[in-house]
């Protein structure tokens, strides 16, 4: 059987409904389907926990993305090896979308020109989530 797909999957520490939102503010994400805890069948979880997100899906791009609070009581690294990727054919929607992004977050490589032949960025957002920026040069 072949792989079909392959989707970054977020994990955030209790603020992934603001994650959404900054996604879909910024990125224009478009929210597939999302779940609280709340909505989970069962006895209710603790009123601290009803708007935590056990699952989302959002559409940026022609992408895939998913996303949990995760337990409770397991916090999420804010440091990883792993980036979500953002190609672009705009450097200034590209430049847009990185600040509003890096607000609140961590630049760990500004937008610049690259051997390449595109421009190119890093940062940390305020949620913990791990970002690159590309934008090939036309000409």
């Amino acid at each position: 059987m072949a792989i079909t797909q392959i989707n970054a999957y977020l994990n955030t520490n209790g603020d992934g409904l603001e994650a959404v939102k900054l996604y879909e503010r910024v990125l224009g994400a478009k929210i597939e389907s999302l779940q609280t805890f709340a909505d989970i069948p069962g006895p209710p979880p603790a009123p601290e926990d009803k708007n935590r997100v056990m699952h989302a899906v959002l559409h940026i791009g022609p992408g895939l993305v998913m996303l949990s609070d995760g337990p409770k009581n397991r916090t999420i690294p804010k440091d990883s090896n792993a980036h979500v990727c953002l190609a672009f054919d705009d450097a200034d929607d590209m430049a847009k979308k990185f600040e509003g992004l890096a607000a609140g977050g961590t630049v760990t490589m500004p937008l610049q020109d690259t051997f390449w032949g595109a421009r190119f960025g890093m940062l940390v957002d305020r949620h913990g989530i791990h970002w690159m920026f590309n934008c090939h040069k036309q000409g």
